[in-house]
């Protein structure tokens, strides 16, 4: 069974169409992270998950629940970390976690808060006040309100914007953790080192529909793969003609030049031929930077597989 499941999923404000037929499925108990750029429809769909907003048309099921039908039942299943922490300063970090755990209907308050504090080493800080807080800190406590009432799906809209290195990496394996602990993470993340280091699915969103999806190592293999081949200085021009006369597309960099997957072993052979010293010859390294590009560059349709 899917945590969630998305079918031509549509949004409207006024005249403007934000979403246009997203589908998409997240598993159960995976970190799931969805990219794009801003103004592709990240936020508007996170708001339709989390019931916050409607759809225009199409369907969605978080964990077999209608959110239009089941409004209430959803949001007994789910929590939502967003971009802004919704912390009290003059609350101490207790006191904020006993509000949320209030509001949530938790039963045994103290003993939940006590786990969590453990969990996410904020014990030696629960008592002071919000406000006295580092960064890092009102992160971990933004993210352990996220998690009080245990909550089957947790969205996490940019939780490490602005947190520094270390701290990031406490959040990342945080996250891990609670992917470990049963949970659906869907995460939103400005870093794409971030979102190849942590999640299970990736998807790419691009003028409103789903245009990637799938694991990081095969969306990375699916995007065309380049060659970088270099030449002495003084062999540029010469470098320039072999290749021109052999049909081979390049482009021109510092001291060499860029080449498709396809056309590399090519190059290097009309090079050769053309008794031009070549000094390094390389395939780049796929990352998902190369992939954000290819995204807004050269859209494929969405296949889940």
């Amino acid at each position: 069974m899917n945590a969630i499941t998305v079918r031509g999923v549509t949004k409207n404000f006024g005249e403007l169409s934000v979403l246009k037929g997203v589908n998409l499925d997240v598993q159960q108990g995976e970190i799931f992270t969805l990219l794009g750029a801003n103004g592709a429809g990240k936020s508007t769909l996170i708001n339709i998950l989390t019931t916050l907003s409607l759809p225009n048309s199409g369907t969605v099921s978080i964990m077999g629940f209608d959110p239009r039908k089941d409004g209430n039942a959803v949001r007994k299943l789910i929590s939502l970390n967003a971009q802004t922490a919704t912390l009290d300063g003059e609350f101490s970090g207790a006191e904020n976690l006993r509000l949320i755990a209030q509001l949530r209907g938790v039963r045994n308050e103290r003993a939940e808060i006590a786990v969590l504090a453990t969990r996410l080493n904020l014990t030696d800080f629960l008592h002071r006040k919000v406000k006295t807080y580092s960064g890092g800190m009102r992160r971990r406590l933004d993210i352990a309100m996220s998690l009080i009432g245990n909550p089957q799906i947790v969205f996490l809209d940019e939780p490490t914007t602005g947190v520094d290195p270390q701290n990031r990496l406490e959040l990342w394996q945080m996250i891990r953790e609670i992917r470990d602990a049963g949970k659906t993470v869907f995460l939103t993340t400005q870093y794409l080192d971030e979102a190849d280091a942590l999640s299970d699915h990736i998807a790419f969103i691009h003028d409103g529909t789903i245009v990637k999806y799938g694991t990081p190592a095969a969306i990375k293999q699916r995007v065309a793969a380049t060659y970088t081949l270099q030449v002495a200085p003084s062999d540029q021009d010469a470098a320039g003609t072999a290749l021109s006369k052999a049909g081979i597309h390049y482009v021109q960099a510092e001291h060499g030049v860029t080449l498709s997957a396809d056309s590399g072993n090519a190059a290097l052979a009309s090079l050769l031929d053309a008794q031009i010293n070549v000094e390094h010859f390389d395939r780049d390294e796929t990352n998902l930077e190369s992939v954000f590009l290819d995204v807004t560059g050269k859209v494929e349709k969405y296949e889940n597989h």
